[in-house]
């Protein structure tokens, strides 16, 4: 089994774990209301994704058929 000859320093340790960091979430401006919504997702608010409407607005978007 490998083991480590030497201890690993703060500084390598910190390099090492320099990518760890939680990245912000990209949210972007809904083009027919102008709510903010994630990326690739259809608008909470009005239920348009792509130019059309794919969910009645208001109605929840758990279980909404994809299209």
């Amino acid at each position: 089994m490998a083991v480590p000859k030497r201890k690993t320093s703060p500084s390598r340790q910190g390099m090492r774990r320099s990518h760890h960091a939680l990245k912000a979430e990209a949210f972007s401006e809904c083009g027919s209301c102008g709510e903010l919504r994630r990326p690739h997702h259809v608008c909470s608010h009005c239920g348009h994704y792509d130019g059309r409407e794919v969910v009645g607005a208001g109605k929840a978007l758990k279980g909404a058929v994809r299209a």
